[in-house]
């Protein structure tokens, strides 16, 4: 039978990373709060890691200032690289049609 996985908010997560980094003691804090210590010390790494932006729901990267200006730049790379692929092509069918008009 397949367990069903618990969804916690962020309050709760933020509040027991710091229970356990207070009472130092992972094992007992994941007893009292009945969660898996493995949760808990990826909990600690998120937050060490990420500070403000850990744990930012599903679907959402988990991203540094510098990792979203990054993404942002190749994003915009890759529309301006599009786009010079499209000139491109349009000069070369311009000056085909240019060329049959002319009669070269």
């Amino acid at each position: 039978m397949r367990r069903k996985s618990k969804h916690y908010t962020l309050e709760f997560k933020q509040k027991a990373v710091e229970l356990s980094y207070a009472k130092g003691n992972v094992k007992q804090v994941c007893e009292d709060l009945d969660i898996f210590p493995s949760v808990l010390y990826r909990w600690r790494k998120e937050l060490k890691d990420y500070g403000k932006n850990s744990f930012p729901g599903r679907g959402n990267p988990k991203m540094t200032d510098e990792e979203k200006e990054i993404a942002r730049l190749k994003k915009a790379l890759k529309d301006a690289e599009m786009e010079r692929d499209i000139l491109k092509k349009a000069i070369s069918i311009f000056s085909s049609s240019d060329k049959r008009n002319t009669g070269l």
